[in-house]
C-alpha cells in the first residue's frame, strides 16, 4: 500500500513537473498561437495569475483582431479573480469602451464599478477608487435602469457616498479639534460643515453638522474681542435656530441648551459695557 502512494506522489510531481516546463517553454518561445490557447486553458482552470503572464505576451499580436474582445475580457476577469481591483476596475472599463455592442457590455459595465469598489479603502485615506466607483455606478444606473442589478448598484453607490460623507465629516471634525490651537479653524469647521450639508442633502451627519456649527459659533464668540462679539454671537444665535428647529428633540438638547445661556449672558454684559 504503502509503495502504490509513493508511485502516486511521484507521478503526479512529475506531471505538474512536465506542465511547469510546458509553461515556461510557451511563456518564453512559444508561438502567439500557443501563448492564446494556453492563456485561454489557464483562465479557464482558474489559473488566473499564469494566464495574466501570457495575455500580456499576446495582447500586442492580437490587438485588433476577433479574439481581442475574448482576450480583453479574459484580462479584466483574470485581475478581479486575483484582486487586483484597481486594474480589472480600469480594464471592465475600456472593455465596454472598445466593445459598444458586446453582449458583456452590461456585465463589464457593473464588474468595473465593482472592482473600484472592492479597491476604495477606508475613509481616512485617499478616495481615488471610491469616486471612480461611484462615477461608475452613477453611470451604470443610468444606462442600465431595467437592469437585474440596479437593486444592488444602489447599494453600493449609497454606500460609497456614506464613506465620502464620512470622510468630509470628520475633517470638518478636525478643524473644530485644532481650533483652539488656531483659531482661524472655527472658521475653517463651519464652512468645512456648510459644505458637508450642501454637497450630500439628506445626510446622516446632519443633526451633528448642525451641532458643530453651533458649538464652533459659540466658542469662537469666547476667544473673540469684545468689538467682534455682537456680530459673532448673533451668528451663533441664527446656527442655534437652525439647530432647534430642524432638530426640536435633538440628542444635545441639554448641551445646546447651556451653550445658549453663556451666550445670553456674554450679550448681556457687553450692553452693560
Amino acid at each position: 500500500m504503502q509503495k502504490f502512494k509513493l508511485l502516486a506522489i511521484f507521478f503526479i510531481g512529475a506531471l505538474l513537473l512536465s506542465s511547469c516546463g510546458e509553461y515556461q517553454r510557451v511563456l518564453n518561445k512559444g508561438t502567439s498561437e500557443e501563448q492564446y490557447k494556453m492563456a485561454t486553458k489557464l483562465y479557464e482552470t482558474k489559473q488566473f495569475s499564469k494566464a495574466l503572464r501570457l495575455f500580456e505576451k499576446v495582447t500586442p499580436v492580437y490587438r485588433g483582431k476577433p479574439q481581442m474582445e475574448r482576450i480583453q475580457y479574459m484580462v479584466a476577469q483574470s485581475n478581479f479573480n486575483t484582486k487586483n481591483y484597481t486594474l480589472s476596475g480600469y480594464y471592465f472599463d475600456r472593455f465596454t469602451q472598445n466593445y459598444p455592442n458586446s453582449s458583456k457590455k452590461e456585465e463589464a459595465a457593473f464588474l468595473s464599478a465593482y472592482s473600484y469598489k472592492l479597491a476604495s479603502p477606508r475613509y481616512s485615506v485617499d478616495q481615488t477608487d471610491t469616486k471612480k466607483a461611484l462615477l461608475a455606478f452613477q453611470q451604470f444606473i443610468n444606462d442600465y435602469p431595467t437592469s437585474l442589478r440596479l437593486d444592488e448598484a444602489n447599494k453600493h453607490y449609497k454606500e460609497l457616498r456614506f464613506k465620502l460623507e464620512t470622510k468630509d465629516f470628520e475633517i470638518a471634525k478636525t478643524y473644530y479639534r485644532t481650533a483652539a490651537v488656531d483659531y482661524r479653524n472655527y472658521r475653517a469647521a463651519i464652512t468645512a460643515f456648510e459644505n458637508l450639508l450642501g454637497e450630500y442633502l439628506g445626510t446622516s451627519y446632519k443633526e451633528e453638522a448642525l451641532f458643530y456649527i453651533f458649538k464652533a459659533y459659540h466658542d469662537y464668540v469666547l476667544i473673540s474681542f469684545d468689538a467682534k462679539k455682537v456680530e459673532r454671537i448673533k451668528e451663533a444665535m441664527t446656527a442655534y435656530e437652525r439647530l432647534v428647529n430642524t432638530f426640536p428633540k435633538t440628542k444635545h438638547i441639554k448641551e445646546v441648551n447651556e451653550m445658549l445661556q453663556t451666550l445670553k449672558e456674554q450679550e448681556q454684559k457687553l450692553a452693560k459695557s
